[in-house]
């Protein structure tokens, strides 16, 4: 992909050379429709549905040289035991579509940004500076932080301003993101490309036994499914996506896979991946193209119990999951992508073939990787959440939170355990986020989970007319002035008012 520097608002040139088609190395199969929206009947959904499938008939060119980029590795700088990350927000250009130049966002660079690695027990600060024209925020999806430096809409910072959060990483061995989520303009601004990876390390013997150098064997795999008009121009609403002549290529890394396969050639026989759906909408599915099994390690939260075989990997919106290969012969991936809103991405892509090239063998891996101890929720606090919509309003709890006087307000104690029923009382999608702490699943749909849904998440599907059961204990930050929020993690959904607040306070 070709990066420069511009304005968001720019119009963009354009180039008609098309760089990278290797039609012959991608198998596609069109799937068309709306996959698992709802439990019941799409029914009186709106006239909008009828548009879901016209896109899948305009897909994007590649642009790449056909080797997987990996996202750089930011350094911080430590002194008087405190780690620090310097991060701009920016505007720019990048190539989404082959020939094609369209306008851009992203940290340190034109287009995402780099991977931040943090290490459990360390003391970190971000020097966030905003070279927008507008407000924003960034929160680290899925870290346990203090409310004031979650980056919600309450650290909203304006455009020439830094913000500098500083916090102890408590987290466990994980998966997270940075992104924005300011009040209204959270999907324009990830959708435009801004949106990074973070790697949380520690000392267990669980990751001492997993691969963990960075690009060699253990490989970042940012997702993005975007909308995007012959022109390069990036949509991101409701109005930008029912607008005719789309395309909704889907890109890894920053590069589009529509008419590529992309390659890693691996070093090592045992190769870590860790996924990351950062897609404003759409749902992707991870498998092998020989119907193989992979072996996941880790859910949003951690590591699960042990490690399971498992054929296919579904990651809503906002959704990370962590899976490992022993590659003695060449493997391709392959995304399924299922659109989660009113129109989207469609198809089974072959993203990346991994080469074998290790001649190590590798230890069999940890029978166990992690305790995780079941809630006994017999004595939790109950509380249902439940997610509507009135057209294109969406609510929590009957309430839009299109600002933060109007937000639904949850609130509990330090201390406090609680489980939670979250109904589905549309026949949309949905993809329920928690700030602060990780939960266990109860039920999904009225059924106990199993296999790797007996891992920790902070982001989990909820389909339309379905129901997830939760549980969830309050621990370490209370504040009397800055919350976190729960919400859809479909990014139109959020800004559209699926968003509420939660206070935990001093009990």
């Amino acid at each position: 992909m070709t990066h420069t520097t511009d304005g968001l608002g720019a119009k963009p040139e354009h180039s008609k050379e098309s760089r990278g088609h290797k039609k012959g190395l991608h198998r596609r199969k069109f799937l068309g429709g709306m996959a698992r929206v709802g439990l019941g009947a799409v029914g009186a959904a709106g006239a909008a549905f009828s548009l879901l499938t016209e896109g899948t008939r305009s897909k994007a060119a590649a642009a790449t040289d056909g080797t997987l980029t990996i996202p750089d590795l930011l350094e911080g700088t430590t002194s008087d035991g405190t780690t620090t990350f310097t991060l701009a927000a920016q505007t720019g250009t990048a190539e989404v579509l082959s020939g094609v130049t369209s306008s851009t966002a992203g940290y340190n660079q034109s287009f995402l940004g780099p991977t931040l690695k943090w290490t459990k027990g360390d003391t970190v600060l971000l020097n966030i500076t905003n070279s927008l024209t507008e407000d924003t925020t960034v929160h680290f999806h899925g870290a346990h932080v203090p409310p004031k430096m979650d980056g919600g809409p309450q650290n909203a910072f304006s455009a020439g301003t830094t913000w500098s959060p500083t916090f102890t990483v408590l987290d466990e061995a994980k998966t997270l993101w940075y992104h924005p989520h300011a009040l209204g303009t959270t999907a324009k601004q990830a959708t435009h490309g801004l949106a990074g990876m973070i790697i949380v390390e520690d000392d267990s013997d669980t990751s001492a036994a997993l691969p963990g150098d960075y690009g060699v064997d253990d490989i970042p795999l940012v997702f993005q499914c975007l909308a995007v008009d012959s022109a390069g121009d990036i949509k991101y609403d409701q109005t930008g996506y029912l607008s005719s002549g789309l395309s909704f290529p889907l890109l890894v890394n920053g590069e589009n896979v529509d008419d590529t396969t992309l390659s890693f050639a691996a070093t090592k026989t045992r190769n870590r991946f860790r996924a990351l759906n950062a897609s404003p909408s759409d749902i992707i599915t991870l498998q092998r193209s020989d119907g193989g099994t992979l072996t996941q390690i880790a859910t949003d939260q951690g590591y699960l119990t042990e490690a399971a075989e498992v054929t296919t990997i579904r990651l809503v919106a906002g959704a990370r999951a962590e899976f490992v290969m022993d590659v003695g012969e060449d493997v391709t991936l392959q995304a399924v992508i299922t659109t989660g809103w009113i129109r989207g991405g469609s198809g089974t892509y072959d993203f990346l073939t991994v080469t074998a090239g290790g001649t190590d063998t590798p230890d069999d891996l940890p029978s166990t990787l992690n305790t995780i101890e079941r809630y006994d929720t017999s004595d939790f606090t109950a509380r249902t959440i439940t997610l509507s919509n009135t057209g294109a309003t969406m609510k929590i709890n009957g309430s839009a939170g299109l600002s933060m006087a109007s937000m639904t307000m949850i609130s509990t104690t330090l201390g406090a355990k609680e489980i939670w029923t979250i109904t589905n009382a549309s026949q949309l999608e949905h993809s329920f986020h928690l700030h602060d702490v990780p939960y266990q699943l109860v039920s999904i749909n009225g059924e106990e989970p199993t296999g790797v849904d007996l891992g920790w998440y902070d982001t989990f599907e909820v389909v339309g007319g379905g129901e997830i059961v939760i549980a969830m204990e309050f621990t370490d930050f209370a504040d009397d002035t800055y919350m976190y929020m729960l919400h859809c993690h479909l990014l139109q959904h959020e800004d559209e008012g699926m968003m509420a607040s939660l206070m935990v306070t001093e009990s």
